[in-house]
């Protein structure tokens, strides 16, 4: 029988291939754990044509290594919360080799030792649940990612999503310290162990770390954890005056707060254009734990050194703010950010000009270490693909980053919405090779279409 291949990388895949694999895999997990793919699995418009959903690690190393030999591609899929992150999937020409493999079956807290303040969890565990069982000891994973009652612990990893406690805590691949990962050809690769202080072996887990699921399938990860804070206060302030603003002045209140002796777990400042009303113009958030003569003594102190800013009401939930930025008016962009804390002063003067110019309603949500999330809306797409290429060009110009999160796919289909990867890209490509030699794992998603 015929076959057909989508690139020089790909294997080369036959009817007949993807009809034995689908037959092995369901002879591998159990026919009840592998579906026809429906219009609700689509990603970015392609439609898989098997749903696989297999049962513990081996079995999603038996399923990739039963993908390989057919020359399928795999998409893996945990919570579903951030599946049109990334650019457009490389196709199969041949249409009959996209699988999407499922891991809501790998959800168990496999161990917490607590007395070691470390904990094992698989990766289709939603962290809502992982943080419920952690918290009946008094512990937590120091992490406030997107939706985390449906984002699972494997697609956090696997988007890297840190939230504002990144600020005091560190980041996610500060807090991993092993996984496992599934490899295309069969393998279970382990790294990293369940001590916090272990330094034998290759950094794997950190590799993994905002893959996105191009390099292997996450099936369980060890972290360090942390005490649940026996207080949480919250200030808001805001230097919105009669209609008018200046992003810069709150950026400076923030950068003079990390820069004393207080220790906030949490520094985010919301901006807004004014079309926006409910996000505020320029208001800063900041947020202290621990005991609460701890937090009393550095609220104190905060309000000393804020004395020229109007102290404000935080809204409700204001720690999972950026969640909203993924609603609004339709067509839009939404973007990830990072500079120098210094420069976000700078940025937000650029996003003021170009909404005004362009007349683009806008919000942003950004962190005190320099990673934020913008939202621009807009009735032309045309324009809206205008304006973030501009403010790329002027972020990476000054050594920053703009990643597109989520647009239209006609702005995906023109642009990589991850950006320059400058000369990183050779290496990047070459550890692609290493773990997955024939372009397996989410093809064409990643950086520069890896």
């Amino acid at each position: 029988m015929a076959t057909h291949s989508s690139s020089s990388s790909s294997p080369e895949v036959s009817v007949a291939a993807a009809e034995t694999a689908w037959s092995d895999l369901r002879t591998l997990v159990g026919a009840e754990h592998v579906r026809a793919a429906i219009a609700e699995d689509a990603v970015d418009g392609v439609v898989p044509q098997m749903v696989i959903e297999p049962g513990s690690p081996e079995e999603v190393a038996g399923a990739l290594k039963i993908a390989t030999s057919a020359g399928l591609h795999v998409i893996p899929r945990g919570g579903g919360t951030k599946m049109d992150w990334g650019n457009l999937l490389r196709n199969n020409e041949s249409r009959s080799g996209e699988l999407l493999l499922s891991t809501r079956r790998l959800n168990r807290i496999v161990e917490h030792a607590w007395g070691d303040m470390t904990a094992t969890v698989e990766a289709g565990c939603t962290f809502q649940r992982f943080q419920q069982t952690l918290a009946q000891h008094g512990q937590r994973l120091a992490l406030d990612p997107l939706w985390p009652d449906s984002a699972t612990i494997g697609g956090i990893l696997a988007t890297n999503d840190s939230g504002a406690l990144r600020v005091r805590i560190g980041s996610l691949r500060d807090l991993i310290i092993g996984i496992t990962l599934a490899l295309p050809d069969g393998t279970l690769a382990k790294s990293g162990g369940k001590v916090v202080k272990n330094v034998a072996g290759y950094d794997l887990p950190k590799l993994a770390t905002g893959s996105l699921g191009t390099l292997g399938i996450i099936t369980q990860a060890i972290f360090r954890l942390h005490p649940v804070p026996r207080e949480s206060r919250t200030l808001s302030f805001s230097n919105s005056e009669g209609g008018t603003s200046d992003g810069g002045s709150m950026n400076t209140l923030a950068l003079a707060i990390q820069d004393c002796n207080m220790v906030p777990t949490g520094v985010q400042i919301r901006a807004g254009s004014a079309s926006t009303p409910e996000l505020g113009l320029h208001e800063l958030d900041l947020r202290f734990e621990g005991t609460a003569t701890g937090c009393e003594a550095q609220i104190e102190q905060t309000l000393r050194i804020a004395s020229g800013a109007r102290r404000i009401e935080s809204p409700a939930d204001v720690w999972n703010v950026r969640s909203t930025l993924w609603s609004g008016a339709e067509p839009s962009l939404v973007c990830k950010f990072s500079l120098l804390p210094v420069d976000l002063g700078t940025f937000l003067d650029l996003i003021r000009k170009a909404s005004a110019l362009l007349h683009l309603p806008w919000r942003l949500v950004a962190q005190a270490v320099g990673v934020g999330y913008l939202r621009i809306e807009g009735s032309d797409v045309a324009v809206l693909l205008h304006a973030v290429e501009d403010l790329r060009k002027k972020l990476e110009s000054r050594g920053g980053s703009l990643v597109i999160l989520r647009c239209p796919l006609e702005i995906k289909s023109k642009i990589d919405v991850w950006g320059s990867a400058g000369d990183a890209l050779p290496l990047m490509r070459s550890i692609k090779a290493q773990f997955d030699r024939t372009g397996v794992l989410n093809p064409g998603r990643f950086v520069g279409g890896i």
